[in-house]
């Protein structure tokens, strides 16, 4: 029973989103209205600028962190763990809170990640960071981290059910990112700094 609300905990929490919240509160327009309309951290830098990116960018990890880290707290099993962290990743994706209308993850699976096991939420940051010098594109940059994640939990938290997870987590960010791997491929892919 306590496995079961941990779970529907961290998909409520993962529904809050960050965005809309943050751009409610600075009397921002609804991300969802404006820019790229995802309601994500990166479309907000553009809408709304770096503050407000910056609070989104953090209230998205947070909700990926929290769940994760009570269930911890608790004593939960590494499934229990691991369906906890998938939990808060699809609340981003799939709200209930904003009509199943979501972000495309980045940030949330950070903070699963990171909470799970930090060397991984460090090393999936850092490839983030290098990439997004390297080619100014945050959706290249957030695909390169995620298909390295597995690895990454591989090779510093071998603990399977949370390989597991990176690869779900790695399937979902690519499918959200669809229209995005279409730009990139037609080279019409916005920058992060234009």
């Amino acid at each position: 029973m306590l496995d079961i609300a941990l779970i529907i905990g961290g998909y409520l929490m993962g529904s809050l989103s960050a965005a809309i919240i943050t751009c409610k509160l600075m009397g921002l327009a609804d991300p969802r209205t404006q820019g790229s309309g995802n309601p994500g951290a990166t479309n907000v830098l553009r809408v709304g600028g770096k503050k407000a990116a910056a609070f989104t960018l953090l209230g998205d990890a947070i909700k990926g962190v929290i769940p994760v880290v009570v269930a911890q707290w608790l004593d939960a099993s590494a499934q229990t763990l691991a369906l906890v962290g998938l939990a808060a990743f699809l609340g981003h994706l799939y709200p209930v809170l904003f009509g199943f209308r979501g972000g495309k993850g980045v940030a949330t699976a950070f903070g699963v990640l990171l909470a799970l096991a930090w060397p991984v939420g460090l090393a999936v940051l850092a490839t983030w960071l290098v990439m997004a010098k390297l080619f100014n594109i945050s959706s290249l940059s957030a695909l390169i981290a995620a298909a390295l994640s597995p690895l990454y939990m591989w090779l510093l938290a071998p603990q399977p059910e949370f390989i597991v997870l990176a690869v779900v987590i790695t399937v979902l960010l690519v499918w959200r990112h669809r229209s995005n791997i279409k730009n990139l491929l037609a080279g019409t892919e916005g920058k992060i700094r234009d």
